[in-house]
């Protein structure tokens, strides 16, 4: 089989390089305690009727205030009939279906954004509603409040590195998945036990995230997650490719490595694998072998700390590297269908 990491039985038994920090528990508590606080102050969100719109189904831009400030958008598809607000048509005023419906959580790729709402059609079909974040600073419509308005886009995993650990930038990010899970699961018609995450690379990351930090999801699909194991990760190629802002950082500020144990220490604390060690409900993860961006040890790194999920499952790509990966969306949705209890799922 071929491989550029370690073999394959060193791969299932591999648990990380990078230095989780002792109080990485309580780290998370406080963070959801800073939510929680958050959410008190009652920033109610606001729903607004999109642009395109389909028969079949009703799309809806959200926009709630995240932690620190930020304004956090997400595309929100829900099946014919379903109105966020009320619980009935925004159009017709009829009824929606009978019975609270499941709702799937998506996150994109690093940089990127929530994506066409073509593609979210699918599950809104199948009777699903699926919200798609725009991730805070980078390609959508979320806006990061790190001392400018718009777009960072990059550098992120390293914002926030020289103040205190509370200021990472991806902490924030986190956060802002389980702040969508909640405002959605709040919604009358939605059934907050059939809860779904899915997303590939830093939308893996935030999947695995998502489900540590919101343990409602019960349905987690995480395709070769991002933001794992950062110490291997700069061992096997010195920080290049999606990590390399790590290297950059090193370049300019720790030109010696003088601080190179403290500074993976503090990006333990938004290092995934580590929150996978949270997560109860049923994970998939995928990953293919040939991937030269996220390498598979750090994927494997996440996956093998999943001793506490109701179940979960790696499924591997041998000839694959961090690229599109054939029958990967049908399969996504047919577990989902599957996870949720709906004919035609497997």
């Amino acid at each position: 089989m071929p491989t550029i990491d370690l073999p394959l039985n060193e791969l299932e038994a591999y648990r990380g390089s990078s230095p989780r920090p002792a109080d990485f528990d309580a780290y998370w508590d406080a963070a959801l305690a800073e939510l929680d606080a958050h959410e008190r102050q009652g920033f109610a969100p606001q729903w607004s009727r999109a642009g395109f719109q389909v028969p079949f189904a009703e799309c809806f831009d959200l926009r709630f205030r995240g932690v620190r400030g930020a304004s956090i958008h997400a595309r929100c598809v829900f099946p014919a009939g379903f109105d966020p607000t009320t619980g009935q048509s925004a159009s017709t005023g009829r009824s929606a279906a009978a019975g609270p419906i499941p709702s799937l959580f998506r996150f994109h790729g690093y940089t990127m954004h929530a994506g066409d709402w073509s593609n979210l059609l699918p599950y809104a079909a199948a009777g699903i509603a699926v919200c798609s974040l725009d991730v805070r600073g980078q390609g959508g419509d979320s806006t990061d409040p790190g001392g400018q308005s718009g777009n960072t886009q990059r550098g992120h995993i390293v914002r926030g590195i020289d103040d205190a650990p509370e200021d990472l930038f991806y902490r924030q990010v986190y956060l802002d998945t389980a702040s969508l899970v909640r405002v959605v699961a709040a919604l009358p018609g939605i059934d907050a036990e059939r809860l779904g995450a899915t997303g590939a690379s830093q939308g893996g990351a935030l999947t695995l995230a998502c489900a540590a930090l919101e343990p409602r999801i019960r349905a987690a699909w995480a395709v070769y997650p991002f933001l794992s194991d950062y110490r291997r990760v700069w061992d096997l190629e010195g920080g290049d490719s999606a990590y390399e802002e790590i290297r950059h950082w090193f370049k300019r500020r720790d030109p010696r490595h003088e601080r190179a144990d403290a500074v993976f220490e503090r990006l333990g604390y938004i290092d995934v694998q580590f929150l996978a060690e949270r997560i109860r409900g049923n994970v998939v993860v995928v990953t293919g072998l040939m991937d030269e961006i996220c390498p598979p040890s750090s994927q494997f790194a996440a996956y093998n700390r999943l001793e506490r999920a109701a179940s979960r499952r790696m499924v591997l790509y041998p000839d694959f590297g961090h690229e599109d990966l054939p029958d990967m969306p049908d399969m996504v949705l047919q577990w989902m269908l599957g996870q949720f209890r709906i004919d035609g799922g497997g």
